[in-house]
């Protein structure tokens, strides 16, 4: 089964990003990525958000999601990435809110009672966080872009070994089959 690489958390100009969805993924089709989550800030999105998300752009597979804020926890942002059936949740940026590793623990609990953290990140907006790379995290960690603009894409990802198929690709993510890789 082939290695596919990936980013899970991308911002377009339906929320705080500076390209459009077809701007942002000709990036990463460029970059030889073969798939994409766009997940807009889920307060900022407009109306046809969810049409206006191709499912592919050319050979790129292309994950409809959001970037959601858990207001019990102030605004910690999460992601919710979509396959057909499948969802993926990821704890996003741990390292802009500076959390310890005690914090994060403590804070994916209280999501969990809500919403089934599945995934940690790992970097922030592409770099990586060794702090939070760590067992003490008993999830998954995954490397992403978290890109607002052209010069924020390409600098981490997910390397998944799945079939092209979205729900495929995240049940990978879930059970830990993917490593990660840095520019």
């Amino acid at each position: 089964m082939p290695y596919l690489k990936g980013n899970l958390h991308t911002h377009t100009s339906f929320s705080d990003g500076a390209l459009l969805p077809g701007e942002i993924l000709e990036v990463y089709a460029d970059l030889g990525y073969d798939f994409v989550a766009i997940t807009d800030h889920d307060y900022l999105i407009r109306p046809h958000y969810w049409e206006s998300i191709p499912g592919n752009y050319g050979r790129l597979l292309v994950f409809k999601g959001l970037e959601l804020e858990y207001a019990p926890l102030a605004y910690q942002h999460f992601g919710k990435i979509i396959g057909e059936e499948e969802v993926l949740f990821v704890f996003n940026h741990p390292r802009q809110y500076r959390l310890s590793v005690a914090e994060v623990n403590f804070q994916v609990g209280r999501i969990s009672r809500d919403i089934p953290v599945q995934a940690l990140e790992v970097t922030e907006q592409g770099i990586y966080t060794p702090l939070y790379d760590t067992p003490e995290i008993l999830l998954p960690k995954v490397a992403s872009d978290d890109a607002h603009c052209f010069d924020q894409c390409g600098k981490a990802w997910i390397e998944v070994q799945s079939s092209r198929d979205r729900d495929e690709i995240l049940r990978a993510i879930k059970a830990g089959n993917f490593g990660i890789g840095f520019k």
